[in-house]
């Protein structure tokens, strides 16, 4: 079945992939970029199809205009890709307010302003589907990545939440965690913050140089995540969370089971708290 999507973030990596991905599947795709120059060889490439849309995520303007273009050229929209989102790394204390508010400008408020713009005509038409590309490191937070992580767990829980209330207007949202999968997350888009603090040395410092060290060597395939998604807007019922990658898969098992062995250590102090019953 043909639908129409409006993916964002498309210029490179994930959101490039899913773009061709549904685009040679026969679907009709927004294909966007904050510069247009940068998705335009897809519209040529499949002008019957594809329509190249400049697009920030952090401008309010600039999304109505997307999903309005996207709507007066296909009629609709079936489907919404959150894909835009960069990372930043540096320990919590080294953290630059303002280059974190920017980062979760994309990666939150991005989806948040695109979820908005978008729900209206979905509930009209009662029906539509949102996936929000999520982390590993929005179900697990470690050293270096904590605000990126951060991030990720506001999207996982504003998706949850918005997945819970627009499910009785037949509108499905999902959270998509991938792990380690090649894309230009740990090249290209990872920023990172310029007032290193020489006790992290050792500790976090370390694990950015791990982080950058896996670009272009990362075992995901972009395609298959593509695909990965395509299948959830054929599934009559689409999880609310799904995880993308064997790493990202036995990671969050084992941090869910970690979580719960804790949990059952203190149990007794946990549940402790209620009033005392009357005597």
């Amino acid at each position: 079945m043909s639908r129409v999507w409006i993916v964002t973030g498309c210029s490179t990596g994930i959101g490039r992939a899913i773009a061709e991905y549904l685009l040679e599947e026969g679907h009709r795709v927004a294909v966007t970029a904050r510069k247009i120059t940068d998705v335009a060889d897809l519209e040529t490439r499949y002008p019957d199809q594809a329509l190249a849309i400049a697009l920030d995520v952090t401008r309010d303007e600039q999304v109505r205009d997307a999903i309005a273009a996207t709507i007066a050229r296909f009629g609709t929209v079936d489907a919404l890709v959150n894909n835009a989102g960069y990372g930043y790394v540096s320990s919590i204390e080294e953290g630059e307010i303002g280059s974190i508010q920017a980062m979760f400008d994309t990666n939150l408020f991005g989806a948040l302003r695109m979820m908005q713009a978008v729900l209206p005509h979905m509930r009209a038409q009662h029906s539509g589907l949102i996936v929000n590309i999520s982390s590993l490191a929005g179900r697990i937070a470690n050293p270096a990545t904590g605000f990126y992580a951060s991030s990720k767990h506001a999207l996982e829980a504003m998706s949850e939440a918005a997945s819970r209330e627009v499910e009785p207007f037949g509108i499905r949202v999902c959270a998509v965690a991938p792990g380690m999968f090649r894309s230009e997350f740990s090249g290209r888009s990872l920023k990172s913050g310029n007032n290193p603090i020489g006790d992290y040395a050792d500790t976090v410092h370390q694990r950015i140089e791990l982080v950058r060290s896996a670009d272009g060597r990362q075992p995901g395939d972009p395609r298959k995540l593509a695909a990965m998604v395509m299948a959830l807007a054929d599934m009559d019922d689409p999880p609310r969370q799904l995880v993308a990658g064997p790493d990202a898969y036995a990671a969050i098992i084992a941090r869910t089971d970690e979580i719960r062995t804790a949990m059952e250590r203190h149990r007794t102090l946990s549940v402790s708290t209620d009033f005392d019953a009357p005597q």
